[in-house]
């Protein structure tokens, strides 16, 4: 990089959270054993998150109580950013 030369503007990291466990019923989101719960991962975009997402929650189609979730930790971290 030559002195007039700026760095390339990198984008903000918008962190995501999927993890998932065995629900106690059907229609809600208490889990049976919030020891047990799956974390899956940290991931930096959504379309990384959702990928991970839809493949835990194909691999355990069996188990109708088992569901994973997509968190949205950019918007905990930094309660402005719909704002903007």
């Amino acid at each position: 990089m030559t002195k007039h030369e700026t760095p390339a503007k990198k984008e903000k990291q918008l962190l995501h959270l999927v993890f998932g466990g065995e629900l106690e019923a059907l229609d809600g989101t208490t889990f049976r054993d919030p020891s047990k719960l799956d974390i899956v991962g940290v991931y930096p975009d959504n379309e990384s998150a959702v990928a991970a997402w839809k493949a835990k929650a194909q691999s355990t189609v069996d188990n109708a109580h088992m569901r994973y979730f997509v968190v949205h930790l950019y918007k905990l971290l930094d309660p402005a950013h719909d704002k903007l």
